[in-house]
């Protein structure tokens, strides 16, 4: 006798629930992520630089709490831009202007066969609860591995405590951060919940995104996407 066992995709992730601008992990954990911009440290003038060291040290000496900071890197697909730039091309009546949008187009189709292009993106994570230092076997990459899934530990969360400590414990540690970032010319924000699921999504599902809405129903992210084990008897 064929037993079937119905389990969602979302059971063997560490993720129980992103709620309210947080996510809330299985090991009773919230976190609050923010996005930065960069700095183009090489264009910096050499007294500029130095600004941004000083500064980017007092950011650090700052800092009484844990934080993972994540740069996601991954290839870029322009292919809806090249349509776009193809069909302005298509609309130009003036020969000359023509022939610069479709040189244009050229360069960048074969721009992009020659070299990768990639987009980068940065993350600041803040944890809730303990630090690292009261965590046995914690590391500095602790906190990813845990975002990512890898990381084991389960104990019985109350979702809404979870949520009402967060939000005592996390509020200030964000607006401290986006104030020490935004003295070394770095801006940054803490990501909504909309913008939590894409993000979690696209992490495990890169090739099936392509710049897709992702609704926040509770329901629409616990359906199955694979389909359940069988187990003969």
């Amino acid at each position: 006798m064929a037993e079937r066992i119905y389990s969602t995709t979302q059971d063997q992730l560490d993720i129980l629930e992103i709620r309210d601008d947080y996510v809330i992990l299985k090991n009773g954990i919230t976190c609050a992520v923010l996005q930065t911009t960069a700095v183009n440290f090489d264009l910096l003038s050499e007294i500029e630089q130095d600004a941004i060291i000083a500064a980017f040290s007092m950011l650090l000496n700052s800092i009484t709490f844990p934080v993972q900071v994540v740069l996601r890197s991954k290839k870029l697909d322009i292919s809806k831009y090249i349509e776009k730039v193809q069909r302005t091309e298509n609309k130009i009546m003036d020969p000359l202007m023509k022939h610069q949008a479709e040189a244009y187009r050229r360069f960048v189709q074969e721009f992009i066969r020659t070299y990768e292009v990639l987009d980068k993106k940065f993350y600041v994570v803040i944890p809730s609860g303990a630090s690292l230092e009261q965590e046995p076997g914690s590391g500095p990459f602790d906190w990813l591995t845990r975002l990512a899934g890898t990381h084991k530990k389960r104990v019985s969360v109350n979702v809404d405590k979870s949520l009402s400590d967060a939000k005592i414990q996390l509020s200030p540690k964000v607006d401290h951060l986006v104030k020490e970032f935004n003295r070394i010319g770095v801006r940054s924000k803490q990501l909504k919940t909309q913008e939590l699921v894409e993000l979690y999504f696209d992490i495990y599902n890169p090739s099936n995104v392509h710049g897709q809405r992702i609704r926040t129903n509770i329901e629409d992210y616990k359906t199955a996407i694979v389909n359940p084990a069988i187990i003969e008897e």
